[in-house]
């Protein structure tokens, strides 16, 4: 097939932009996690704060002390998990705060751990406070207190737990209880990832997945990937979609441009939802202030969205300012989408 055919095939082939990942995506993901401390790029301090906790440990034949990971999505607080458990030799049972429900489903849980085991808790900050206090003797002293019956035939079994780890992940570290949070041994927070690091994660991911791309396709998809590992795996999921159809032998950097065209992801990394978020408050409230209330609203968008998935990368980017009034877009914001920058607006936000 000739460049030209490859690329009119390009212009008349668009897919929908507003993909969803799949049953495979979500395998597929898992597969491209990185199994071991040497797979695993970026956030080097953390790794080599965390390989001489385990070593010390394991020196030790303790079980690691618990672990908080925070930061925003896909950053690698899961991967960290499972890699810690790799390294420590240890079995590790996941679950999520909105999993356990009832108390008796996280005894149900923490009694079925052997000595040095590892239970890793997603969005842990979601657990409800009822089910959050019985595991702070679990974590300090290894014992549950569990009260059944009701008043004078009330009384309390104490159940004894084998030492284990508790690796708890959020991506809301304020929504934490204090105490929970001050239970954690070990606290790191994870930032976003520089176009380089997430330029060799492509070039690993597009390994594992036979698809061939060179050095500026992985630096493109990079750019766009808006600092985050799991959407660049992704990003470059759909390129690989594009390259097979239309037989594509190796991406190059005009082609991962014009396919993240497509899907309709810019040079800035910004999807639908960024954009509607930045050009409302650009468009309708003159640049901001805004309440993050008002934005959900007039979206028809849930606040933890916005909150969770939206603003990290806009406020990281210096796309979006938070302040005690509300959301400001910034002077890039304007400039990104062709819009004039006023003296008020500066003045607004400096």
């Amino acid at each position: 097939m000739s460049e030209e055919t490859r690329k009119t095939l390009l212009k008349s082939n668009p897919i929908v932009a507003d993909i969803k990942e799949s049953e495979e995506d979500v395998v597929l993901n898992i597969s491209l996690r990185p199994k071991k401390f040497s797979e695993f790029v970026g956030h080097k301090d953390i790794v080599d704060n965390l390989k001489i906790a385990i070593q010390a440990a394991k020196q030790r034949n303790e079980p690691l002390e618990h672990v908080l990971l925070s930061g925003p999505p896909g950053l690698g607080k899961t991967s960290l998990s499972h890699i810690i458990s790799h390294e420590m030799g240890a079995k590790i049972t996941a679950t999520s705060g909105p999993a356990i429900e009832r108390a008796g489903d996280l005894i149900g849980i923490l009694t079925n751990l052997e000595v040095g085991d590892i239970l890793f808790i997603d969005e842990i900050h979601r657990m409800s406070k009822v089910v959050e206090e019985f595991l702070y003797p679990a974590m300090e002293n290894f014992q549950i207190d569990f009260v059944i019956d009701k008043g004078p035939y009330a009384k309390t079994i104490k159940f004894n737990l084998k030492p284990f780890t508790l690796i708890g992940a959020t991506t809301r570290t304020g929504l934490l209880a204090a105490p929970l949070r001050g239970r954690f041994g070990i606290f790191y927070s994870l930032d976003f990832y520089k176009i380089e690091e997430l330029a060799k994660i492509i070039k690993n991911s597009s390994a594992l997945l036979a698809v061939q791309i060179d050095e500026g396709a992985s630096l493109e998809i990079a750019r766009r990937a808006r600092g985050t590992p799991r959407i660049a795996n992704r990003l470059l999921r759909r390129v690989r979609d594009y390259a097979q159809v239309l037989k594509i032998e190796r991406v190059d950097q005009a082609a991962a441009s014009k396919i993240l065209d497509e899907l309709g992801i810019d040079q800035a990394g910004f999807d639908d939802l960024d954009r509607k978020v930045l050009k409302l408050i650009l468009e309708s409230f003159g640049g901001g202030p805004v309440g993050i209330e008002s934005l959900a609203a007039s979206l028809n968008e849930e606040v933890d969205t916005i909150a969770d998935t939206v603003e990290p990368y806009l406020l990281k980017a210096g796309y979006l300012k938070r302040t005690s009034r509300g959301r400001l877009a910034t002077k890039k914001a304007f400039e990104h989408f062709g819009l004039k920058f006023s003296k008020e607006q500066q003045e607004e936000i400096f």
